[in-house]
């Protein structure tokens, strides 16, 4: 999977290129694997209720195409079977998503709002009690 942007120099000054179709290729593929991903981690993955708050700021009809287009960006990286560093990996697996994602996070925090990370909180907190009930 490729990333949703290409950046290119021009006059000294770096670009950024968004390119429509692969938002909505990264955005078919974050809303198909997305949950599974996140309930197959939910007691591995230190950084699930950020990926949750950008997940739902990047659905979120409010919020504008670019930052859209980066947070799900990140959200497909994360999602990959294979990347940089393998999550299999054990204590380092995630780092390079957690990495991605920070980036991501950092660069249109201005449009995450209380409500994003409030559903995050009240989606795994409601994530873990499900999971703990069907192995306890």
């Amino acid at each position: 999977m490729s990333s949703s942007f290409d950046a290119s120099s021009g006059t000294g000054t770096d670009l950024l290129v968004i390119d429509p179709i692969r938002v909505e290729q990264d955005e078919r593929y974050v809303r198909r694997r997305f949950w599974d991903k996140i309930r197959a981690n939910l007691h591995r993955v230190p950084f699930l209720e950020q990926a949750l708050a950008a997940f739902y700021c990047a659905t979120d009809p409010a919020t504008p195409f670019k930052a859209k287009a980066m947070l799900m960006a990140a959200l497909a990286y994360f999602i990959l079977p294979v990347d940089a560093l393998p999550d299999w990996i054990i204590m380092v697996g995630f780092t390079d998503d957690a990495a991605v994602l920070a980036a991501a996070i950092q660069a249109v925090r201005m449009n995450l709002k209380p409500e994003h990370h409030e559903r995050a909180r009240a989606t795994l907190e409601a994530e873990r009690r499900k999971a703990e009930g069907e192995t306890g």
